[in-house]
């Protein structure tokens, strides 16, 4: 697979990644069909920004200043009046804010993009440039918003098998052969087909983010001090291995987190009654963790501007953002499903880098 992604330009004649890109247009069928057909409208949020809507500051910058020649303003700082936009800019990491402000006009829209992430993670879920699915429903509180996730998954997966039959069980094939020369222990419980079979007969499990840090305080692996990040208090900020301990050994299906400490989340999500926790929900997925990531958004204006003022985020760049509370407001709801995990999901692909034609990661960006 190591060689094969040297080679990307060739590898999609290969019996495999042919299986698999035909698989991803599929899924991506899917889910316009999915969305066109519950009336919502297909909205493009721009891929140059200059908002961080996740504010974790891990963003790729957009410029044409000549970089050996960099204009400084009288205080020595970039002097980014003279770049192409005359401000800072961005490539996007999240099309939701821009989703928001239409939501607000048409009810129910979606965006469906590529995203992109300076976060230097070489691991088998993360790349640098990914697309991003993210519905927006007006008047849509948190738990419609489960009911939604968990209904999209469902169908584009069962509209995937149906149309893909022939793909899937090729993968299928090849994964039970790939998990022949891994130890019984790392072996998977089902097969391909018989685990997406296993995702559309069964729901979702709900659990509240406390529930769930009760059963990781007091879960085998956390007393014996198997996981790498310890979980001592609530408040802690869950991992992939937690997620996929609760996924695959705890309740053994997939699991909707809701209720997440206010800490750990965006500016943006509902502050619940309690003033501590947000209604925030992660949708996790065996073998890869979370795939879907939403919440209830924080339609106060009073409430929105105190988590902006607390966090230092600047007024001046969510100006327009600001406005959506101020001239009319509504509960309102959305997630956003990275594209990539769910066909590696139901290709049965354990690398990321493998279920997009050019993967883009740290120190590399070839062909």
């Amino acid at each position: 697979m190591e060689f094969l992604r040297e080679i990307a330009h060739l590898r999609p004649r290969t019996n495999l990644f042919g299986a698999v890109m035909r698989v991803r247009h599929t899924l991506a069928y899917a889910v316009h069909n999915f969305f066109n057909e519950k009336g919502f409208f297909y909205y493009n949020a721009p891929i140059i920004t200059g908002s961080d809507a996740e504010g974790a500051g891990e963003m790729f910058q957009v410029t044409n200043l000549k970089l050996n020649d960099i204009p400084k303003t009288e205080e020595g700082k970039v002097d980014f009046s003279e770049d192409f936009f005359g401000k800072a800019t961005n490539l996007t990491v999240s099309g939701q804010l821009e989703a928001e402000t239409a939501a607000m006009a048409l009810g129910q829209v979606y965006t469906f993009g590529p995203t992109f992430r300076a976060e230097n993670s070489n691991t088998t879920r993360h790349l640098s440039e990914f697309w991003m699915i993210e519905p927006e429903m007006a008047f849509v509180e948190l738990d419609e918003n489960m009911d939604l996730a968990e209904e999209f998954i469902k169908y584009i997966i069962k509209y995937t098998l149906e149309h893909r039959k022939d793909d899937l069980e090729f993968l299928d094939q090849r994964l039970a052969q790939e998990d022949k020369s891994k130890p019984a222990k790392d072996r998977q419980e089902m097969g391909l087909i018989e685990k997406l079979n296993f995702v559309l007969d069964n729901n979702f499990k709900r659990v509240s983010y406390t529930e769930a840090i009760e059963i990781l305080k007091n879960s085998k692996p956390n007393k014996k001090g198997k996981f790498k990040y310890k979980i001592d208090e609530w408040g802690a900020d869950l991992q992939s291995e937690h997620e996929r301990f609760l996924v695959e050994k705890h309740f053994k299906q997939p699991v909707i987190l809701f209720d997440y400490p206010a800490k750990i989340k965006a500016f943006y999500m509902r502050l619940n009654d309690d003033g501590k926790t947000v209604r925030a929900m992660d949708i996790l997925f065996p073998g890869i963790g979370e795939i879907v990531g939403g919440s209830q958004r924080e339609e106060r204006l009073d409430v929105l501007m105190s988590k902006v003022k607390e966090l230092g985020i600047d007024e001046k760049e969510l100006w327009w953002y600001i406005d959506t509370r101020k001239y009319g407001t509504a509960p309102h709801s959305g997630f956003g499903l990275g594209f990539e995990r769910i066909i590696q999901f139901v290709s049965g692909m354990s690398n990321i880098r493998d279920v997009i034609p050019f993967p883009r990661t740290p120190q590399n960006a070839d062909f």
